[in-house]
């Protein structure tokens, strides 16, 4: 995917020169190896600035919520469909954007990559296959597939679905992957087995709200976390208060998630909290076929009411 940087800086370019945009928002290089940052190109010569590989796992859809200029967004498959959510919820006006889409062939983990490795790494480099990881004394190289997010190795729609200029020819989309293996084992639980999973899960929680900085459908002017009148959750390390804040942050994602990872990679102690959204993912497609932010026509499931809308669990 490193090769795509120049015809992104290229489009870039020209649309600041042609006032058609305000800012192109995408990514720069970070201060520490695998963590690119985003960044804002408000002149031609910014673009210089732009890069683009297997470290641009953040979101970018987040940095959109009710801004008033013209942005053009370079935009992954799980980024076009966060875009397509927030244009449904009315967050930002479609065209507002110049959507760049990227095709995706996977972010790297950084932690997988962290613990394969004894060292300090100093510098990471990709090619088509590989990730090389350098440091003081060492260089290994290692295969993409075997680092890869989780999301990104189950995703089905690396492709962007809405976009106005197209970086590269579209990658071919994964098939025959079962995305929801662990789910239906933990749904297989008892409540008892459940309660223990839960907790063991959430144990090393540390309440930094990373998870709920880094998504971009948490955009509530104020989070029911930081209600205190009526206070619905404390902020204190309760076992209760932690599963209530992860329960109910799930449960205000459902129908709009598009498992981007992006909470799960925020996370300073590396909590799967996607197993929560992506349980609720399974449960709009098996109960509606929904997938969020495929198309800008469409509602979400939850938002709307259909008379023929299954109704057996409220019976």
């Amino acid at each position: 995917m490193t090769s795509y940087i120049q015809k992104i800086k290229e489009v870039s370019a020209r649309l600041l020169k042609e006032c058609k945009v305000d800012a192109v928002l995408g990514f720069r290089k970070g201060t520490i190896p695998m963590m690119n940052e985003p960044y804002f190109a408000r002149t031609p010569e910014d673009v210089q600035n732009l890069v683009w590989d297997s470290n641009c796992g953040i979101n970018l859809a987040n940095y959109l919520t009710d801004r008033k200029e013209n942005i053009g967004i370079i935009a992954k498959g799980c980024d076009s469909r966060n875009i397509v959510t927030h244009c449904v919820e009315n967050k930002i006006k479609r065209e507002q954007l110049v959507i760049i889409g990227v095709p995706c062939k996977g972010m790297i983990d950084k932690r997988k990559i962290n613990s394969m490795i004894e060292g300090e790494i100093s510098d990471v480099t990709e090619d088509e296959n590989n990730i090389t990881v350098k440091g003081d004394g060492f260089e290994k190289v290692l295969n993409k597939k075997d680092v890869l997010q989780q999301n990104c190795a189950l995703c089905i729609h690396r492709n962007p679905v809405e976009f106005d200029e197209l970086i590269a020819e579209t990658v071919k989309e994964q098939a025959n992957i079962d995305r929801y293996e662990d789910i239906r084992k933990i749904e297989a639980m008892s409540p008892a087995e459940k309660e223990v999973f839960f907790e063991d899960l959430f144990s090393t929680c540390i309440r930094c709200y990373a998870c709920r900085n880094a998504c971009p459908l948490c955009y509530c002017p104020t989070c029911f976390t930081d209600e205190s009148r009526p206070q619905w959750v404390g902020k204190g390390q309760d076992e209760t208060d932690v599963k209530t804040f992860h329960f109910l942050r799930a449960f205000h994602c459902a129908g709009r998630c598009t498992d981007c990872g992006a909470c799960e990679r925020a996370c300073p102690v590396g909590i799967n909290m996607r197993l929560l959204t992506r349980k609720l993912e399974k449960d709009c497609f098996d109960l509606f076929e929904w997938e969020a932010g495929m198309s800008l026509d469409l509602r979400p499931p939850l938002d709307t009411y259909k008379p023929g809308d299954p109704d057996d669990f409220i019976k």
